[in-house]
């Protein structure tokens, strides 16, 4: 037997009683905020310009009914304190804690040398739409997030 799969077979019983577990948090469907940051982000292509820690916070609203609304601020690629004001819709998984989020929204901040590194940015301002997958376990979610073609970046948070 491979030391790797001794391992598996070792984290196969948490998992799977993870699983079991799972269906009850997954089915929740009440109101809550989700307070995020982000935790890694990776651009497709190098530039040493590019800025990989985007000291993102957020602060977001979620409905029973699966819409939401949401603000964040953050450092973009450039280093330029930016603004997403959105509003979205979560499709959650019925037996695991997992979603498929879309949001659309403004993104403000890429101004002088870089607004043209956005599509659409006209007087610094210019229209997004992000997708983002994601998991939680209670109160605690990560998600992966698409940032256009330019980048995915990972965010933690917490729902209260």
């Amino acid at each position: 037997m491979k030391p790797a799969s001794r391992y598996a077979r070792r984290l196969g019983v948490p998992l799977l009683a993870l699983a079991v577990c799972s269906p009850g948090i997954a089915a929740e469907k009440k109101d809550f905020w989700y307070l995020q940051t982000s935790a890694y982000t990776k651009h497709w292509s190098y530039d040493p310009e590019h800025n990989n820690n985007q000291e993102l916070i957020g602060l977001e609203r979620n409905y029973a009914d699966a819409t939401l609304w949401g603000i964040t601020t953050f450092r973009n690629s450039f280093y330029q304190r930016s603004y997403y004001g959105y509003v979205g819709k979560t499709w959650e998984n019925d037996t695991w804690p997992v979603y498929a989020k879309l949001t659309g929204g403004l993104i403000y901040g890429y101004k002088d040398d870089y607004q043209d590194k956005i599509p659409l940015n006209h007087l610094g301002i210019a229209p997004a739409i992000v997708p983002s997958v994601g998991a939680h376990f209670g109160p605690v979610g990560a998600e992966v997030v698409l940032l256009g073609t330019a980048a995915m970046m990972i965010n933690v948070g917490y729902r209260f």
